[in-house]
């Protein structure tokens, strides 16, 4: 029995457009809740929400029943975090802070069984293996995992040709707030100087025939990016979802008072 098929990365091979959203809360019953609303694909997220692997290992467990792809953020593109959330299940993996070939080159050796990576050979007691049941995974999982990178800062747009150039990397995510920040706009990525380096690198990122990613939550910015090429579009998070609409509903409310 061969690793389960990925259908998000199969979705970025067709160049199929899929609109996704961030998961912050850290919470297993609003990923279950987010899982119904119809989204591709949810971002459970590793960096600036408060998870651990136990905390996204039971949020990839309750998406599983979902039709929306679970990608998982981790903090740092360090080795042995990688391996643990790849053994919890998770398929497809976004990496913050990328800002060279050297970085991305062994992000592919992270995510890759030897002899072509250094992914550790544990699956047999492994959930991605379905703890054993699935007498292929080692030989078929290279094919089904789903490397998305992201590069967020000067040094790496000025690197973004030798990233694009690495195989293995099958998409690259332009981080908006990261980038302007870098740039001196910090609080504006809506900045002309900063959409126009965003907007630049997603046409290139498509032009390489690698899958061009983006999260925004303004309607005319993610128009403008899915015409430069992005494919997998994040249009919200959960957080921002709830806040703006109870801050709304309150205010509301307490204006009639008024």
């Amino acid at each position: 029995m061969p690793a389960p098929h990925n259908p998000f990365k199969q979705a970025l091979k067709d160049g199929k457009t899929v609109f996704g959203c961030w998961l912050g809360l850290a919470d297993t019953f609003s990923a279950e809740l987010m899982g119904t609303a119809g989204f591709d694909w949810l971002v459970i997220d590793g960096e600036h929400a408060p998870n651990d692997l136990r905390s996204i290992l039971a949020q990839l467990q309750v998406l599983e029943a979902s039709p929306s792809h679970p990608v998982v953020r981790v903090p740092i593109g360090e080795t042995y975090l990688i391996k643990q959330v790849l053994d919890a299940g998770a398929q497809t993996v976004l990496v913050p802070m990328v800002d060279n070939a050297d970085q991305a080159r062994q992000l592919v050796r992270d995510v890759t069984y030897p002899p072509q990576g250094d992914r550790g050979v544990g699956y047999a007691v492994t959930r991605a293996a379905r703890f054993s049941q699935i007498t292929d995974y080692g030989l078929t999982a290279n094919d089904q995992i789903c490397l998305l990178v992201q590069v967020e800062s000067v040094k790496g747009l000025a690197n973004l040709d030798e990233i694009l150039s690495i195989d293995g990397i099958d998409g690259v995510f332009i981080g908006p707030a990261d980038l302007a920040a870098d740039m001196g706009h910090m609080g504006n990525a809506l900045h002309p100087d900063v959409q126009t380096a965003i907007m630049g690198a997603l046409t290139k990122i498509d032009a390489s025939g690698k899958a061009a990613g983006i999260l925004s939550t303004h309607d005319e910015m993610t128009r403008d990016a899915i015409k430069a090429g992005a494919r997998f579009v994040a249009v919200g998070a959960d957080i921002l979802i709830l806040s703006h609409t109870a801050q709304a509903l309150a205010s509301k409310w307490q204006d009639t008072l008024k």
